[in-house]
């Protein structure tokens, strides 16, 4: 037939094989018309694929395979990559309060230490010291004044001891220490009074004591003789070397006749002295007394209504006082009959001054011996003399001091005391009354 196409036969493969040239020749020709920047996007694409591809195929291990064999750290390649921990700086004034805290801690450590040491004994074997407490001395006195004979380490650290151990009631007096002691032992020790060395003793001046028994009574109790004292209270530069401290000692106890210058003024009472005291230093101890004493009737002595020197006052307490003994008010009566007889001048004629004047011993009890020798010749004879005795007779005490200046007024002239029984005192106005009391209780003489 005119006009009409030959057809080609059907071939499956090599239709698909004319498609498949065909793709690539498009793809080769979008590939040559790509832009630039289009490579370059695709050709990431592709790398991060194939990488994601690659990731795939690792294997994670389990737990248990993550720990390192210490055996194998030899076997570790070079390339394997190996993560260090980048360290922390600490702060620097971390360092510095640690190095403060350390600081602190050995000095505090050693301060403790040196504290507990300076408590510690100075000697290890026994060594026994006297050390003496000065009334009036402080803690840090008394601390120093130990270090200083070496008796402790420090002084310092010891009066912290004391301060923080309540041990500052320290006492004064002599002291028998051992440096063989702790710091505790030693003030332990110092703050007891019967730790107190006893080297102080004790006298008694009695009312009525003659001076000679004031000597022997000290000489009795310290280093001191009887004799010595004696001499010392008449010895007329040390007693006037004296009197501007002592206002009760005037001229008239050096007056002629008088036996003894301090007779009656070594006031009655206990004193305490040290043992190897001077004859002064016990002197003065007593002198002290009498003055506070007189101090407290000073004005009355100066201005006495019966117009007797302050002399004259110890002196007729002196004569009350051995003749009344100690009961008040008796030693006022008595008082006021010599002061009414001094005052019409007439003779005292007590008895006990005569003893005084034959110098009888007191301490026997023979008052017999004075009424019979009331003719001895001597100053002190109130039978002889009229008026006070030279000085006193004897020490008399605060209560006849007091009835001299405080005595009340009587009519008395007269007094005698019932020695034969109660020794009751009878007073009278006339002399006949005497004599009639004297006959009724006197039966015994």
């Amino acid at each position: 037939m005119a006009g009409s196409e030959k057809r080609r036969p059907y071939n499956p493969l090599a239709d698909a094989a004319e498609g498949i040239r065909r793709a690539d020749a498009e793809s080769e020709e979008r590939l040559r018309s790509m832009d630039p920047v289009d490579e370059a996007m695709q050709t990431l694409t592709d790398e991060l694929k194939a990488v994601d591809d690659e990731s795939k195929k690792i294997r994670y291990p389990k737990p248990e395979e993550t720990k390192m064999d210490t055996d194998r750290t030899d076997e570790m390649t070079v390339d394997e990559p190996v993560r260090k921990k980048k360290k922390k700086k600490k702060p620097i004034i971390l360092y510095i309060v640690l190095a403060l805290i350390l600081l602190l801690s050995a000095v505090l450590g050693g301060a403790v230490w040196y504290y507990f040491d300076c408590q510690k004994p100075v000697a290890k074997t026994e060594e026994a010291v006297v050390f003496t407490v000065n009334p009036g001395d402080t803690v840090q006195d008394v601390t120093e004044n130990l270090k200083e004979q070496g008796i402790i380490k420090n002084a310092k650290m010891a009066y912290y001891f004391v301060r923080m151990n309540h041990l500052s009631n320290i006492v004064a007096g002599n002291f028998n220490l051992d440096k063989s002691w702790d710091v505790k032992t030693i003030f332990t020790y110092l703050n007891d009074p019967l730790a107190v060395i006893q080297d102080n003793v004790r006298f008694t001046i009695v009312e009525g004591d003659w001076a000679k028994h004031v000597a022997q009574n000290i000489a009795n109790a310290t280093d001191l003789e009887a004799e010595e004292l004696l001499a010392l209270w008449n010895n007329e530069e040390w007693i006037r070397s004296i009197m501007p401290e002592y206002p009760f000692l005037t001229e008239e106890i050096f007056s002629e006749g008088v036996r003894i210058y301090l007779e009656g003024y070594l006031t009655p009472d206990t004193y305490e002295v040290k043992k190897d005291c001077t004859a002064e230093e016990a002197t003065l101890t007593v002198l002290d007394e009498t003055l506070n004493i007189y101090n407290k009737y000073a004005d009355e002595m100066k201005n006495f209504k019966e117009g007797l020197s302050i002399h004259e006052i110890y002196t007729l307490a002196s004569i009350i006082q051995y003749e009344a003994g100690t009961d008040k008010e008796t030693q006022e009566l008595v008082s006021s009959v010599f002061i009414n007889r001094l005052a019409w001048d007439y003779p005292l004629q007590s008895s006990v001054t005569v003893c005084y004047a034959i110098d009888f011993d007191k301490n026997v009890d023979n008052w017999q011996a004075c009424e019979v020798n009331v003719d001895f010749e001597s100053p002190y004879n109130t039978y002889l003399y009229n008026g006070l005795t030279p000085g006193p007779i004897e020490n008399p005490g605060i209560d006849a001091i007091d009835s001299v200046l405080h005595a009340p007024e009587t009519d008395y002239f007269f007094f005698m005391a019932d020695v034969c029984g109660d020794g009751t005192v009878y007073y009278a106005e006339t002399e006949n009354e005497h004599y009639a009391n004297v006959a009724k209780y006197l039966t015994c003489y």
